[in-house]
């Protein structure tokens, strides 16, 4: 990958996933190549931070749509209030601080999604960001090829947070607006990345059951894959400051929003890019079981 020229530069976060872009302002209006540079730095890093920006909600809007066609802003969970693109992720609302890749219950779950900070804590809030890719690569051969036969189900019907009984009045309204419609689609546990071919373990906190398995095994292979995904190794922490932009690749990450900041609010909003039905290293595409989505996402 090379800079467009000696103002933009993308610096390494860590060695396997994230990178700051500096010298690209995502409120500008965006050439072509500038787009195509950043679309290989995303491949190439997974995650990318652009600190300083001057967004508003429709320049996150337009920054995203760079990337592909938006999507609303969540299958079931209202908008903000006259942005439908535009999801509120707001501590006040829950705190959904679980490993997991976005809307992967739906049959064609976002390419890619954009965080804008609106309020900050001082302290804590960070999100992780983990390579899937890199988690496969690690695997031992005999796993990586038993991985590899496998898929998922995944599902928004199931204790995503918090068990039930832990929950108070007003955790159980957003609970039972957050399943209102209920979703479930089988993905391949390995997915290979339409554009760069990478292979990377497609599972988090939806997948709920590997197909053909009981509820008990899937748990137990589940986890066991779930801990090459969160190594440190392959996990960037992304420290939040106000006016900061971030871009990462959702068909090859996890994230995780730490719950670490007190009672303090924290506030982002999410925009994401329509995505392409997943596909296996067999070329089965992935399947729709429960749910029509249509209303949520077109297919990239």
């Amino acid at each position: 990958m090379t800079a467009l020229n000696t103002q933009v530069e993308v610096r390494k976060i860590t060695g396997r996933i994230g990178a700051e872009v500096i010298g690209v302002d995502p409120a500008a209006e965006l050439d072509a190549p500038t787009v195509a540079f950043l679309t290989d730095a995303l491949h190439e890093h997974k995650a990318l931070v652009f600190r300083d920006v001057d967004l508003d909600d429709a320049g996150q809007q337009r920054f995203a749509a760079y990337f592909g066609e938006l999507t609303k802003a969540h299958p079931t969970v209202p908008s903000v209030e006259g942005e439908p693109a535009i999801l509120p992720v707001d501590s006040e609302r829950g705190r959904a601080n679980q490993w997991h890749t976005d809307v992967t219950f739906v049959h064609n779950p976002p390419k890619a999604s954009t965080l804008r900070s609106l309020v900050v804590p001082p302290y804590g809030g960070e999100t992780l960001i983990a390579n899937s890719a890199t988690a496969y690569r690690d695997l031992p051969g005999p796993l990586r090829a038993f991985a590899d036969t496998l898929r998922a189900e995944h599902t928004n019907d199931y204790d995503y947070a918090k068990p039930p009984e832990s929950l108070d009045e007003a955790e159980e309204e957003r609970r039972q607006v957050f399943i209102s419609q209920k979703f479930r689609s089988v993905h391949p546990v390995v997915r290979v990345h339409p554009v760069t071919g990478e292979r990377g373990l497609y599972i988090g906190g939806f997948a709920q059951r590997i197909i053909g398995l009981s509820k008990g095994e899937s748990r137990d292979i589940l986890q066991l894959l779930q801990s090459y995904v969160t190594r440190p190794e392959n996990v960037v922490r992304v420290t939040w400051a106000p006016n900061q932009l971030v871009l990462f690749d959702n068909r090859i990450t996890q994230h995780y929003a730490v719950d670490n900041y007190d009672d303090l609010p924290r506030r982002l909003n999410r925009v994401t890019v329509a995505g392409d039905v997943p596909v296996g290293i067999d070329g089965v595409p992935s399947e729709s079981r429960e749910g029509d989505a249509s209303h949520y996402s077109p297919v990239a």
